[in-house]
């Protein structure tokens, strides 16, 4: 039985098909359109309790780990913009894309920072900002396995040329993505049908192309720049079959957050006209180099759960002092970059950047030999922990033993000095003995007759312990404990 129609004929089980697909796309849709704002929360209050939440995903351009430091480019212009409102920034990653929009509306981020399409039915979900960049749906699928040596009439007739090849087979793609919405509207333009496998909310767009790498998957679509940058590390990869117009990527606010939108808009109006922004966009989207290098470490957090090659020398000593492990690896990060070899101006050297002194009473005889150095830097900071006793929170005493592993224990003694004197908690360090270690900077205070050892820097304490806490919490996200 066949279907007239002055436009084409279609067999009416391929119709109930194409009908299928795009009431299945219709739900999905009508999902997204029923989330509304279950919070109310506008910047005054963001900038009341001094935050900036940030929701984003897991993978190769948003935010990831990559020896040791936290990258992306949705990172990186969330630091600019929280750095630009004067607030800290906290990341929050979601691991089912498919919960972005209602974990936003149920207010566990203030901001949705991940490359999602500008469409017209998230739009009745969402604010969205002014668009980061344009970009375009393209196919993704894998040449045959000896591609070099075809012929290239041969390789073009053993690939999809055409959109339109696409009927009558599957395209693997998230559920609720725009791709499932373009390729149900696809189906419906081009009069046939494209099965959709439908995948985990959970799996990035890169891990999905990287299957299709593998041979796992054969199909799927993606964002033009993200294909691009996962072919130039996976040159079996065609991403050359256009699937839809250009679409703007943007941002996202609660539809009840119209400060937070504005200032968003504003701030994104201003950077876009910066240098600042052009390299961003290219370190991520463009430099293929870089990316190669990054994809083949096994100290890239989409490989291997792994922060350094010394995690495992880590492990064994934070474990004699009952820390993290991960904090640890943080602090050893903010002394050496995980370099062995690595010395400052004042001779202190090694992973752990231990003076000759402090090394010959601890028993390290070679600064520079990573078991040495662990095993020593972690005998110093259990020796500091335990001039604080007074600091019953454990989180405090951290910090307080952190500071003194920088600056030195009398330098720290003389900051609760101060803050005692000036009535302020000398058993907390945030924002009472901190502040004092700052003010030991200025000669009215280190001249003050309870100050026993004088001028410190303050600003290197100060920020040597709140850039260690906030790695540690980049760490805690990608890394299981």
């Amino acid at each position: 039985m066949l279907i007239k129609s002055p436009l084409f004929k279609v067999p009416y089980v391929l119709l109930v098909l194409i009908l299928f697909n795009c009431e299945q796309a219709k739900k999905d849709m009508t999902s997204i359109s029923n989330e509304q704002p279950r919070v109310l929360r506008d910047l005054e209050a963001i900038k009341k309790d001094g935050k900036l939440k940030a929701l984003t995903v897991y993978s190769a351009t948003s935010y990831f780990l990559y020896r040791g430091q936290p990258m992306g480019y949705e990172y990186e212009l969330l630091k600019r913009f929280a750095k630009h409102l004067d607030l800290e920034l906290e990341m929050v990653v979601v691991k089912d894309l498919d919960e972005l929009i209602t974990k936003l509306n149920e207010g566990e981020g203030d901001i949705l920072a991940h490359g999602l399409a500008i469409t017209a039915n998230r739009k009745t979900a969402v604010a969205f900002t002014n668009y980061l960049y344009l970009t375009k749906q393209v196919l993704v699928q894998k040449k045959p396995d000896h591609w070099r040596t075809m012929h290239w009439h041969t390789l073009e007739n053993a690939l999809i040329q055409d959109a339109i090849e696409l009927l009558q087979d599957t395209v693997s793609i998230r559920k609720g993505s725009s791709y499932s919405e373009r390729i149900a509207n696809l189906s419906e333009e081009l009069g046939g049908r494209i099965t959709i496998n439908q995948l985990s909310g959970e799996m990035a767009t890169d891990e999905i192309i990287r299957e299709v790498a593998k041979g796992n998957i054969k199909y799927t679509v993606a964002d033009n720049n993200i294909a691009k940058i996962m072919a130039s590390y996976y040159p079996i990869l065609d991403i050359d079959v256009p699937v839809s117009f250009s679409q703007r990527i943007g941002w996202a606010t609660r539809k009840n957050s119209p400060k937070l939108l504005q200032t968003t808009n504003l701030w994104l109006e201003d950077i876009k006209k910066q240098v600042d922004y052009n390299v961003i966009y290219n370190k991520y989207f463009k430099n293929k180099k870089d990316f190669r290098r990054r994809i083949k470490s096994d100290f890239y957090s989409l490989n291997n759960e792994e922060i350094s090659p010394y995690d495992t020398l880590i492990q064994k000593h934070a474990k004699k002092i009952d820390w993290d492990w991960r904090l640890v690896a943080s602090l050893i990060y903010q002394e050496s970059r995980f370099d062995p070899d690595n010395s400052s101006w004042a001779n202190a050297k090694g992973l752990m950047q231990l003076m000759p002194q402090t090394a010959a009473e601890l028993g390290v005889q070679d600064r520079s030999d990573p078991q040495e150095s662990i095993r020593g830097g972690t005998k110093y900071l259990n020796q500091i922990w335990g001039n604080f006793e007074t600091v019953k929170d454990t989180i405090q005493r951290t910090k307080f033993t952190m500071a003194a592993y920088n600056c030195g224990l009398y330098h720290v003694k003389d900051a609760q000095n101060l803050a005692t004197e000036r009535g302020l908690d000398a058993t907390v360090w945030d924002n009472n003995v901190e502040d004092m270690i700052l003010a030991l900077s200025h000669p009215k205070n280190y001249n003050n007759p309870i100050i026993k050892y004088g001028y410190v820097r303050g600003a290197e304490p100060y920020n040597y312990v709140n850039q260690i806490f906030e790695r540690y919490a980049h760490y805690t996200q990608f890394i299981a404990e």
